[in-house]
């Protein structure tokens, strides 16, 4: 059976749970087992497609189109898997069915009720989900790690933490272990245990037993030996079930520390995890390579002296969590080219001419930054602020020959940029900040895009991108795809080129490389006589492994290193370069309807458009 481990917070939410359950995973797979995961986000929004990201971080997208939260990112870097929009259950989801079912007679008259409607739903979901094959293999994962977000004790939480609490006995007791996340402060060296001990009790209040506490310091001081003993004592655990979980250098090292201080051990032992002799030899292998690939990128991680500058050109750069993915993948490229990476701020409203007379400080600091960096990456958004910003930015890095990476908005703005600048068209915009009839929109919203509704209604999910035959000679995308003439990558847009522009821009000189499969939607821009210059439409981020970089980030990040380290790597691509999605996702074109994908070629009708 399934083995289902557990993992909630206490005290405050955001001290890593997703980090500490992601490492657990990826712990767990090299011993030769097969992971999943699910996040339990308690708010009532179905899914994180409506939310801002500077308010709860990046919308992170997957393969099927589910908008979820970044968590679910963590999961996919460290245990490589695929995951789907089920793997996140959020309170509006669980409702909804329920609702359904109601309205459907499914009770049968019976009065619905938080228990035991709301509850057996949860568990129902999480075991359907647990049992979905997210590998290679194939098979029903052997452990499902369940991160319950937010606060134990939160109004919101409350009817799944119950639901948690009759799964443990739904599953049996050697089937279900918890992980307890609790935040131990530092008060000016000395270790604080009340506040973990406050949660603990109430977490037993509400009938869940922690196997495991994990204490997050938030500091780089590991947790005292007479501190782990108090909280065994209060907390009624042995000594070896308290985990320290300090501050590190680097949230990759953060697998090391757990395992160091015996989890996996201790998990084996506690739900009968097969081990050695018991697995195939095969996925023992797999697992030990995984170990060893780890550890020589930790390794070598912290070996790396020489730098790279990447100018990241945003517009929540208060929220550094709303670009997490994007970080995550300019990270996995410089580990690659063993450089030490170091990402520069740059609001883009900032760069603007106003922003000189109204706060000169922030305009020179900025343009410092940018003026300064080896690379220039402007990445996606939403809405007209700040985009003036990033097309001065796209502007500079055209004319001086930097490196530049352009992500979806980034894309858009470097069309616009290019429209202004090279072919004399000075008012062109985008119809989502003009009138979408304008002449002047080069940007134009896409004809099947709802306009009254927001949420799940642009276009999502992996997509294809057809490389032109003219490009495989010079074009450096697609020899970072290892020269593939088709690639999949991440979408999530509403706004497209106005194919009404497209000849006029590519007669002067702006390559589109990468179009859909009809040829009817730009989704590749580069140039050809400058040392990186890439736009994707799509989100090429959101596929990037730790040991299995997204191709383009790569690219940016060695070119931004200098010509030989492109070079390099340009090469190591077209040998050595492997798709991170599994061979049945890699289909044709697809419509995602209502969360079902359709065959590419099916008549279907999105928001009453065919």
């Amino acid at each position: 059976m399934t083995k289902f481990i557990l993992v909630s917070g206490g005290v405050v939410s955001g001290i890593g749970k997703g980090v500490i359950a992601s490492s657990t995973g990826l712990l767990l797979k090299t011993t030769g087992l097969k992971v999943t995961a699910i996040k339990i986000d308690p708010y009532m929004n179905i899914d994180a497609g409506t939310m801002a990201p500077t308010e709860h971080g990046e919308v992170y997208v997957l393969n099927d189109g589910g908008e979820v939260d970044l968590d679910l990112g963590n999961y996919e870097r460290y245990l490589d898997v695929t995951l789907s929009r089920d793997n996140n259950i959020t309170t509006g989801k669980i409702y909804k069915h329920v609702i359904e079912k109601e309205r459907r007679g499914d009770y049968l008259g019976k009065t619905v009720q938080i228990v035991p409607h709301i509850t057996n739903a949860i568990q129902d979901w999480i075991e359907r989900v647990s049992k979905i094959p997210v590998d290679d293999t194939g098979e029903e994962p052997d452990v499902c790690i369940i991160e319950l977000g937010g606060t134990v004790g939160d109004i919101e939480s409350a009817p799944f933490v119950e639901a948690m609490r009759q799964f443990q006995f739904r599953v049996k007791h050697e089937n279900f272990a918890l992980i307890h996340v609790s935040m131990v402060p530092d008060m000016h060296g000395e270790q604080k245990t009340k506040p973990t001990q406050t949660t603990i009790h109430q977490l037993r209040g509400l009938g869940l037993l922690p196997d495991i506490i994990a204490c997050r310091l938030i500091v780089p001081v590991a947790l005292q030996p007479a501190t782990k003993a108090k909280i065994s004592m209060f907390c009624h655990v042995g000594e070896d079930q308290v985990i320290g979980v300090h501050d590190v250098s680097s949230v990759y090292h953060v697998p090391l520390l757990l395992e160091s201080q015996g989890i996996i051990t201790y998990l084996q032992k506690r739900l009968s995890l097969p081990m050695g002799d018991q697995l195939p030899k095969e996925m023992v292998e797999k697992g030990l390579s995984l170990s060893s690939r780890w550890k020589d990128l930790t390794k070598g991680q912290e070996r790396y002296y020489d730098p790279v500058t990447i100018a990241l050109v945003g517009k929540y750069t208060v929220l550094k969590d709303s670009y997490m993915s994007v970080i995550k993948a300019l990270e996995h490229s410089a580990f690659r080219c063993h450089r030490k990476l170091q990402v520069k701020w740059v609001e883009s409203s900032y760069l603007e001419p106003e922003c000189q007379e109204s706060n000169p400080v922030n305009y020179h600091d900025a343009w410092r930054a940018v003026v300064g960096a080896q690379g220039i990456l402007v990445p996606g958004g939403f809405g007209q602020r700040g985009t003036e910003g990033m097309m001065l930015a796209v502007k500079w890095a055209r004319e001086q020959q930097i490196p530049f990476l352009g992500i979806c908005l980034g894309f858009q703005v470097a069309v616009i940029e290019w429209a202004r600048n090279v072919c004399g068209h000075s008012e062109a915009s985008s119809g989502e900040f003009v009138s979408p009839e304008s002449d002047n929109s080069v940007i134009i919203n896409m004809p099947e895009i709802s306009k009254t509704h927001m949420g799940g209604t642009m276009r999502l999910g992996l997509r294809p991108t057809v490389f032109s035959d003219a490009s495989k000679s010079w074009s450096k995308a697609r020899t970072l795809y290892a020269g593939a003439g088709k690639i999949w990558e991440r979408h999530r847009h509403r706004y497209e080129v106005n194919p009404k522009h497209v000849e006029k821009l590519e007669a002067s000189g702006l390559h589109f490389v990468g179009k859909d499969e009809k040829g009817e939607r730009m989704q590749v821009l580069e140039l050809a006589d400058h040392p990186f210059f890439v736009g994707f439409q799509a989100h090429p981020e959101f596929c990037s492994r730790p040991l299995n970089p997204s191709p383009p980030f790569l690219g940016f990040v060695a070119a931004a290193a200098g010509a030989a380290e492109l070079q390099e790597q340009l090469e190591s691509q077209l040998r050595t370069y492997v798709p991170p999605h599994p061979e049945d996702s890699m289909m044709d074109e697809t419509a995602i309807i209502n969360g079902q994908p359709l065959p590419h070629g099916k008549e279907v009708l999105v928001n009453g458009a065919s």
